[in-house]
């Protein structure tokens, strides 16, 4: 019988927003950076909706936006 558990996932990746820029810092100090006006969603979102995102294993997902961002 398998064995389930519930495990808050540990986020590897810092995500902040800087004059019109999305700025995604890994573990290993390396940065993405992507200009906000390539996803029309997250530009015009709210606070609340930019800070609700995980880590998946491609990239970023916000959650509330319905949004996908891949890193490398």
């Amino acid at each position: 019988m398998p064995l389930f558990t519930t495990r808050k996932q540990e986020k590897k990746v810092k995500v902040t927003f800087n004059q019109g820029l999305l700025i995604v810092e890994k573990a290993n100090g390396k940065q993405d950076v992507f200009m906000l006006e390539w996803f029309p969603k997250l530009q015009n979102a709210t606070d609340e909706e930019r800070e609700d995102w995980v880590q998946t294993d491609k990239g970023i997902r916000f959650t509330k936006l319905d949004l996908d961002i891949s890193i490398t």
